[in-house]
């Protein structure tokens, strides 16, 4: 009996020992797993703000284009204008020419 009474102690305690390094297993695992996932989430972040700055790039892009187009869009009539007071200038200059002013 006092041999059975033994046993079942070494037996318990040898469980209780098990249990303390499973949980230290578990424990040291939650802590990997918790360090995997802020690093994928880390990844995710650094992903989207390359995705966000590629399209401002774009963007902006497209702003400066617009903005050539316009500029030469006003600079064609301006031109014209010139071209027209200068063709309307040298006319003047002729016609004095040829009335002898």
């Amino acid at each position: 009996m006092r041999k059975m009474m033994l046993s079942i102690a070494m037996v318990a305690g040898l469980m209780c020992a098990g249990t303390g390094s499973f949980a230290g297993e578990m424990s040291s695992m939650a802590n990997e797993m918790k360090g995997e996932m802020k690093a994928g989430a880390d990844s995710m972040k650094g992903e989207m703000k390359a995705g966000a700055d590629a399209i401002k790039g774009k963007s902006d892009a497209m702003k400066d284009e617009m903005k050539a187009k316009t500029d030469s869009m006003k600079a064609s009539p301006n031109a014209m204008k010139d071209d027209m007071k200068a063709s309307k200038e040298a006319m003047k200059g002729n016609m004095k020419g040829a009335m002898g002013y």
